[in-house]
């Protein structure tokens, strides 16, 4: 079996609270302090192939940024491993490889507005030698005109651009710096739907023309399907669901992505009603206190006693479909019982 290129092994990340002199001189005279980590990612284990592109969705708050910076090595884990072609991105909590690039989402707070966007481009490559001083020039030009900005633009400042124009740039600055992974974090979201389409029909182009692989992070269901190969569920922290593209949206096995699929509104043309959508019920838990057992089944309609009692684990549902739910693994269990008898 070929190794995956990019491996999470039991990824968690916890924010440890930091006290201030205050708390900290109540706590010394016997006040009861709050210091609960916030537990934003727990025990998540994915793979990603050579030149997939994997869809990472769920509610905000669920953590699911939280890993894009984990696997970008922004943030170092509280426990596991990111491995990408069996060699480590953080050691001793610090990003030793330039091989994982990110795209952030506001491209308006992610450019410097003092730098030239030249210099934007250029600043990673010349650093890390991947050109000369001399050579940057045409360099920047070149990635420039690959995401579809004149070269001529290189002298502009960051506010000389619109939203869509900037976040061509952070692309461009990315990919300069010749990555093999591109972490995508909600890419589009700040933009406008027209804009949105030119963007992600550019990411696909670039995906074709590179062979880049792409953990791509979004709450757009749309969109999501649009560019994946496959998609990951995420759930106040931890992975749900995990199946190809087509198979998630054609026949998602667990409560909370039929919920979430649930929740997009659709155009019923042959009803006075002009959309239809449902919400899910509920909030989404405090990652201070999450639920014991299965973290959704408060708001799951078809939860069992055993969903209250033990988290689910991420089984093989069918061939690449894996799922985190105990009353798919009793309907499973019921049906196997059935056809040996």
């Amino acid at each position: 079996m070929t190794a995956p290129f990019l491996s999470l092994d039991s990824i968690t990340r916890r924010f440890e609270p930091r006290l201030t002199l205050g708390d900290r001189i109540a706590a010394r005279l016997g006040a009861r302090v709050e210091d609960r980590p916030v537990r934003a990612v727990t025990e998540v284990s994915l793979q990603i192939a050579r030149g997939e592109t994997l869809g990472l969705v769920g509610e905000s708050g669920c953590g699911k940024s939280t890993l894009g910076r984990v696997v970008a090595g922004i943030l170092a884990p509280s426990s596991g491993t990111v491995l990408i072609d069996g060699k480590p991105v953080i050691e001793h909590g610090r990003k030793v490889t330039t091989r994982v690039q990110t795209v952030f989402q506001d491209p308006y707070a992610s450019l410097d507005p003092r730098m030239r966007i030249g210099d934007i481009v250029a600043e990673g490559p010349v650093a890390h030698g991947l050109v000369s001083k001399a050579g940057a020039p045409d360099y920047v030009r070149d990635w420039l005109s690959r995401v579809g900005l004149d070269p001529e633009f290189a002298g502009r400042y960051p506010h000389q651009f619109s939203g869509g124009q900037r976040q061509r740039v952070a692309i461009a600055r990315a990919l300069a710096m010749q990555p093999d992974l591109l972490v995508c974090d909600e890419p589009v979201a700040s933009l406008d739907v027209s804009i949105q389409a030119q963007i992600i029909n550019l990411f696909l182009e670039l995906r074709r023309d590179l062979g880049i692989t792409c953990l791509f992070i979004s709450h757009d269901l749309g969109v999501v399907r649009h560019v994946s190969d496959r998609v990951a569920i995420m759930y106040l922290g931890r992975i749900v669901e995990v199946g190809t593209a087509d198979a998630i949206y054609r026949d998602p096995r667990h409560p909370y992505t039929r919920a979430l699929l649930g929740s997009v509104p659709k155009l019923v043309l042959e009803s006075d009603e002009l959309v239809r959508f449902e919400t899910i019920s509920g909030e989404i838990p405090s990652p201070l206190s999450p639920p014991p057992g299965c973290t959704f089944h408060p708001r799951c309609s078809i939860a069992v006693e055993a969903c209250r009692g033990a988290v689910p684990a991420l089984l093989e549902d069918t061939e690449g479909h894996r799922v985190a739910c105990h009353v798919r693994a009793l309907e499973r269990a019921g049906a196997s019982q059935d056809g040996r008898g």
